[in-house]
């Protein structure tokens, strides 16, 4: 039993006695990726709610006790060495949804499929876009995510958040530093609670009937029934105009199916790297680093990944670094 494990058994158990949320001591975070990749976390905890959520951070911070935070976890990777700390997951008991006219007022814990088909229900438009997404709205947030040109924060009206001590914040739209795969809450140790959306009201059978096109074409592009994280590699303005999207510059260097281990370059869309079945983390990483290189020599075009690697001690990086 590692010191962290240790030094929160006690503590932990005694808040989601109280109803904080439920703890799991060892939990393999292979169980807790897209990926299933991940050796074992010393604590995993789900909070009950905004206030639990509080009061577990609470704890972190006066016992200096490291932590990470994940949602569905569709576009992380985890160590094989797993997390040598506390993981907080925030799921479904996170995931009130409340419709007033144009505005959505949402838990982080949200599925965002979910999420789109309740606006589109309710004839708003808008999120269209993030209907065939993994992963919950405050991961989605975080990471500024979205497809076919379009990103969450620019439906955003405002952002709940707490800070690592539990302390509340809000921020508006401004104050949240979107820009392309990227916001304030990569660099900053704030957990995003809640979300205001500003939707469009539009007809509801267009709206359903776009999203429907959308499910349609992702279903034939990216492989669904096999571990994947969604896609590896950024597609930025500059690198589009000048090679193409990732896939597009990967396939062309003749890397799909591409395996290391049991890591592989999809042969259904060459940005995912799926789980054969027994692919490690190292499989991943080095796999990712042979793209990288192979398509820099290639075409000179520097590939940079959206998916983050958690090593064991808490640092969180772009999988290429």
């Amino acid at each position: 039993m590692s010191k962290a494990l240790t030094e929160v058994h006690n503590p932990f158990h005694s808040l989601c006695e109280q109803g904080a949320g439920s703890v799991r001591l060892g939990a393999s975070l292979s169980r807790y990726a897209s990926w299933k990749i991940g050796g074992p976390a010393d604590v995993l905890i789900e909070p009950s709610g905004p206030e639990g959520l509080s009061r577990i951070l609470q704890h972190t911070h006066t016992r200096r006790i490291p932590y990470v935070v994940i949602g569905d976890g569709s576009n992380v990777l985890f160590s094989d060495d797993g997390f040598r700390g506390v993981v907080i997951r925030i799921g479904r008991a996170m995931s009130k949804v409340v419709i007033d006219d144009g505005t959505i007022h949402a838990g982080a814990g949200i599925a965002v499929p979910r999420l789109a088909r309740l606006a589109a229900g309710a004839g708003l438009g808008g999120l269209e876009h993030t209907s065939g997404i993994p992963g919950t709205l405050g991961g989605l947030v975080a990471m500024n995510g979205g497809s076919l040109r379009h990103t969450i924060g620019q439906v955003v009206e405002a952002v709940h958040c707490l800070d690592e001590t539990g302390s509340p914040m809000e921020l508006g739209q401004a104050d949240c530093g979107f820009s392309y795969r990227h916001s304030i809450f990569l660099t900053k140790p704030w957990i995003v609670t809640d979300v205001v959306l500003k939707l469009q009201r539009g007809d509801r059978n267009e709206i359903v009937g776009h999203m429907r096109d959308i499910l349609r074409e992702r279903r034939q592009k990216y492989p669904r029934h096999v571990p994947n994280c969604g896609s590896v590699f950024k597609s930025d303005t500059d690198l589009h105009e000048k090679c193409g999207p990732p896939g597009h510059i990967v396939e062309q260097a003749g890397l799909k199916g591409l395996a290391i281990g049991g890591a592989q370059v999809s042969t259904q869309h060459a940005n995912f790297i799926i789980n054969t079945g027994s692919a490690t983390a190292a499989d991943v990483l080095q796999l990712i680093q042979t793209i990288r290189r192979r398509v820099h020599e290639a075409t000179g075009a520097q590939l940079e990944c959206e998916v983050r690697y958690i090593s064991p001690n808490g640092a969180i990086s772009p999988a290429h670094l």
